[in-house]
């Protein structure tokens, strides 16, 4: 089997610091990792006085352009200014990403044809020089990956979420906090220190992102500062140096700052999480929420034919019920692990694996005792696989969950960050004493059709023509009772991982 770089999904995570729990020093200023140059408005961290007017100390127009390392040439960069937003003082600039060319574009004479070319050969330069992501550094993901999965997607009704915005989310609350708050995130990240973590965030990032026209990746980060609290600009610029975060500042729990913030996580996701955008609110106690956030759209290498849709029965928990399957037959590998069977649908640039569970087992089953997540870790390693000829019958489906985390994160060790008496925010604030996380929410969404896959998420924490080949053996592989699928990138990153309990009503 062709295993591709897999399908990159993210979700989006919102996290927002409550007030409740900080104290200490903020650290020295270390800076020293590449990527993104970020500019501070100079009216980003005065020493403000409560009882002043807070306009007099933000600024209400955006920061002036980021400062580009000389090294890296501006074409590489989009200087082009996404929606204003009042109240920013750190302005991220996400890279801009050379468009793939369409032939459809480029009809009529034969210079046309030498101006594809041209075009396709800038192109294939730009992917070719994207940043890879070893196979050591994937391998240190998944411990979190294959524990927070087991913890975020139990139940019998239909769930998806991003472990990876969920990392990106965690990774970016890390450089907010220090002491032992900082140490039981980094013990769950897997993470030697909280440079290495920042380091590897960032060549995450840079790694997925992409948005050349045919394929999207797009992650996004922010932070949302309680116009009245004193922040540590060195620390507001490192968070825009290795998350690509922008900072805004306004009146915590105001109509106005709140339909700002989910104005930009809207536009972050594309709309596909509207519901759940709208229901994201600060209060007046609010000192900070972070927001990381991940969109991805791709069509399938080869698309399903709507005239091969129809009707069957999937065996769902509740009974049975009639759900529209698409069906496609290819030649590639079958994969027969511990209770389960699974394949992989090419996306243009990605891909979406397949779990069927074994009859008598569940999806739960396979997170549960890690057989999903070991196999998406390294798919290469499995002995028992088939080369086949794949007759695919998938039910189309879109999975929405609403999830709710700080249960699962205590279970997963990160506990101090909720309690007031020992969250240690000091790398962020210095001026109150009293954060915690009051609020840890993720939302999510995939969903798949006869063109592709389209993906969203955020995560809410208020304090992210060969010749012809011989016959192969046919097997069928028919998605007809609750499953398992997972859209993965750059070699084996989880950005969505979903239980299919329930497919879309024929």
């Amino acid at each position: 089997m062709r295993i591709k770089r897999f399908c990159s999904l993210l979700m989006a995570a919102v996290m927002g610091l409550t007030m409740m729990g900080c104290g200490g020093t903020p650290p020295e200023s270390e800076s020293g990792l590449s990527g993104l140059k970020a500019s501070v408005s100079p009216n980003a961290v005065p020493e403000l006085n409560p009882d002043e007017e807070p306009e007099a100390h933000w600024n209400d127009k955006p920061a002036p352009a980021p400062v580009l390392d000389e090294d890296e040439p501006e074409a590489h960069w989009n200087d082009k200014p996404a929606t204003p937003i009042a109240g920013e003082i750190v302005k991220a600039v996400y890279p801009e990403t050379v468009p793939f060319p369409l032939e459809s574009d480029y009809m009529g004479d034969n210079s046309s044809f030498d101006a594809y070319f041209d075009a396709y050969h800038k192109w294939s330069e730009a992917n070719a020089a994207r940043p890879r992501l070893t196979a050591d550094e994937i391998k240190t993901l998944y411990p979190f990956f294959k524990d927070g999965v087991k913890q975020f997607l139990n139940g019998t009704e239909n769930r998806v979420c991003s472990p990876l915005n969920i990392y990106m989310a965690l990774a970016m609350l890390s450089g907010l906090t220090a002491g032992n708050s900082q140490g039981q995130i980094l013990k769950l990240l897997n993470a030697k220190s909280p440079e290495a973590l920042s380091e590897q965030a960032n060549r995450i990032w840079n790694a997925l992102y992409t948005d050349d026209g045919v394929s999207s990746t797009l992650l996004g980060s922010s932070l949302w500062l309680n116009e009245k609290v004193r922040f540590n600009a060195d620390t507001l610029k490192k968070v825009a140096e290795n998350f690509y975060a922008s900072s805004y500042a306004g009146k915590m729990g105001s109509p106005e700052f709140d339909a700002s913030l989910q104005a930009w996580l809207n536009e972050q996701t594309r709309g596909l999480l509207a519901q759940q955008a709208g229901g994201v609110q600060m209060s007046a106690e609010t000192i900070l929420a972070l927001a990381t956030t991940i969109y991805f759209k791709a069509k399938w290498d080869d698309e399903f034919s709507e005239y091969s849709t129809r009707p069957e029965t999937f065996h769902a928990v509740d009974g049975d019920r009639q759900a529209p399957f698409m069906h496609q037959t290819f030649r590639d590998a079958c994969y027969t692990g511990d209770g389960f069977t699974a394949v992989y649908k090419e996306l243009r640039d990605s891909g979406m694996w397949l779990i069927l569970p074994d009859k008598g087992k569940s999806p739960a089953d396979l997170l549960n005792n890690g057989a999903a997540m070991d196999f998406l870790s390294d798919p290469g390693k499995y002995s028992k696989r088939t080369e086949a000829e794949i007759v695919l019958s998938l039910p189309k489906f879109d999975v929405t969950s609403d999830l709710d985390l700080i249960s699962g994160l205590q279970a997963l060790g990160v506990t101090d960050i909720f309690k007031m008496s020992v969250a240690d925010f000091s790398p962020m604030t210095t001026s109150r004493d009293d954060i915690t996380i009051g609020q840890a929410k993720h939302a999510a969404r995939v969903k798949i059709d006869e063109e592709g896959c389209e993906a969203a998420a955020f995560t809410v924490m208020m304090a992210v023509g060969t010749a012809m080949p011989e016959p192969l053996p046919q097997i069928q592989f028919t998605l007809d009772r609750p499953f398992l699928f997972a859209v993965t990138a750059s070699g084996s990153v989880p950005l969505f991982v979903g239980a299919v309990q329930t497919p879309i009503d024929a």
